[in-house]
């Protein structure tokens, strides 16, 4: 059944609006210190060839083994996708000839695989979200890469990739766009994430993906598909969507046909190119690998592994919302990450969650993306910044001399408290010290007096000016009040 057509997600051509459909395959490399059937290691950035076992090479005789880490990754990978966990899956040869495959075959899985259908809520701009069908999740064993570069007239080929475990997460054709899109390959690389079932490292390809991506008029159904092949940014994702998506849409108009084939994106010419053309699954010839049995365990091993999930981002940022007080859209920026996420509960417990979240969000999320550092390598601390709000609830120092503070401990460190003693940041409250600068800016500016009983908006210029007096110390509330008392301004 067709979902309402959104009119703000139409592309318009030359002579139609188009309705843009995208599925995506997740490649994702499953966290564990060996490979999927041996026991080589899976450590990124050895010299070529270094980690790589006679199961790896394909060497006659040699027979795979299942790691159980593995599964246990993918099992707790679909709990987290609230999908089907399947207590029996198979594991298939997927035939194809490749450098880089020695075998002649990926072990892979087909028909059986070993989580069914789950979902992913996906959060988008303007407060609205979408749920994005996970069609299934099976286990498959990576390939090794082929170099063209290391000489004129020759390719070589490094197998340290090849057998390292990978999920391969498929979701149903339920996106709209490149913004849908990039959307829910980033939810689904923080639930990854969260769990530690995968890292999420599109630089290293640890995770990237295939996008389907057809187009049709409203209400038509479903076009030919072509697929773009390993996209490793997010950003390429969108960009990749919008060149097919239009490519497609010019052959359409101009009364061709789409011809299904796998190509890929070229972001330096901003296209998509033909790869070859699409295999279906009988090109590949799938039957059950007989040198592994069917994959069986039980409920309990299953339910011993969900006992164990972290809290996930969903609700974490429900919890975030009910407890703290934040809005949905800040407690979404907080649990994006679950460093990130734990940083601000840290810093929250105990005090004004709204002003936590302000002070995480604006102020150190802010700065870490200006120095282009990440959470766990932030200067300030959560004791550190709580330290900071604490002082500013106890009116120790005005909110202006908070962000000074926060620049000094995020320079020099030290105990914020211990600074504001030994600095003499100390916020003035004593109305006596205000009201005298306020007498005195009062006394030198008669004309603005006039004004300001005329324009009370002017006010601000003396809040303004009895600050500069006093070093930016005095109590703003006790400025206001006193200067809106000798101004007679109500």
């Amino acid at each position: 059944m067709n979902a309402p057509v959104n009119p703000k997600k139409l592309i318009k051509g030359g002579l139609h609006d188009w309705e843009v459909v995208i599925g995506m395959e997740i490649h994702a490399q499953v966290t564990s210190r060996s490979k999927l059937f041996s026991g080589a290691s899976t450590a990124f950035g050895a010299e070529p060839n270094a980690h790589v076992s006679l199961v790896d090479a394909a060497m006659p005789g040699m027979l795979p083994v299942i790691n159980e880490e593995c599964v246990a990754q993918a099992v707790r990978t679909g709990l987290g996708l609230k999908a089907r966990i399947n207590l029996r899956s198979v594991f298939d040869r997927k035939n194809y000839f490749y450098p880089d495959l020695p075998q002649g075959y990926q072990i892979s899985q087909y028909k059986d695989p070993i989580v069914g259908e789950g979902e992913v809520l996906v959060d988008l701009p303007e407060g609205e979200s979408i749920t994005v069908g996970i069609e299934r999740l099976h286990l498959e064993q990576d390939a090794g890469k082929s170099l063209h570069d290391q000489a004129p007239n020759l390719s070589f080929v490094d197998l340290n990739r090849s057998g390292v475990a990978l999920m391969e997460i498929v979701s149903r054709p339920d996106l709209r766009s490149s913004e849908e899109a990039k959307a829910y390959v980033t939810k689904l690389r923080t639930i990854l994430r969260y769990l530690g079932t995968c890292d999420g490292d599109m630089e290293k390809g640890n995770l990237r993906a295939d996008v389907n991506v057809s187009v049709r008029r409203p209400g038509e159904p479903l076009g030919t598909r072509c697929e773009i092949k390993n996209v490793n940014s997010i950003r390429f994702i969108g960009q990749a969507i919008e060149t097919e998506a239009r490519r497609q849409i010019a052959i359409l108009e101009d009364g061709g046909a789409i011809v299904q084939e796998t190509r890929l994106f070229d972001p330096g010419r901003g296209e998509t190119r033909s790869m070859r053309s699409k295999e279906e699954a009988h090109d590949y010839r799938y039957f059950p690998d007989p040198d592994l049995l069917p994959l069986e365990f039980s409920q309990d091993f299953v339910d011993g592994l969900a006992a164990g999930l972290p809290e996930l981002p969903d609700a974490k940022k429900a919890r975030f919302v009910a407890d703290f007080g934040l809005s949905p859209y800040d407690a979404g920026v907080l649990v994006a990450e679950r460093a990130s996420a734990d940083f601000y509960e840290a810093v929250a417990r105990g005090r004004d969650g709204k002003a936590a979240a302000n002070w995480v969000i604006n102020e150190l999320f802010g700065r870490l993306n200006k120095e282009g550092l990440g959470i766990d390598q932030s200067p300030v601390s959560a004791d550190q910044l709580g330290s900071i709000i604490d002082l500013i609830g106890e009116g120790t120092i005005s909110g202006k001399i908070a962000k000074d503070l926060f620049e000094i401990v995020w320079t020099d460190g030290g105990d914020p408290r211990a600074v504001v003693e030994a600095r003499g940041m100390k916020q003035v409250t004593d109305t006596g010290a205000i009201e005298a600068a306020v007498d005195q800016i009062i006394a030198q500016n008669p004309d603005k007096v006039a004004q300001a009983r005329e324009k009370p908006t002017l006010l601000g210029w003396f809040v303004g000016q009895t600050m500069k007096a006093t070093g930016g110390k005095a109590n703003p509330a006790a400025v206001n009040a006193l200067l809106k008392a000798k101004l007679g301004i109500a």
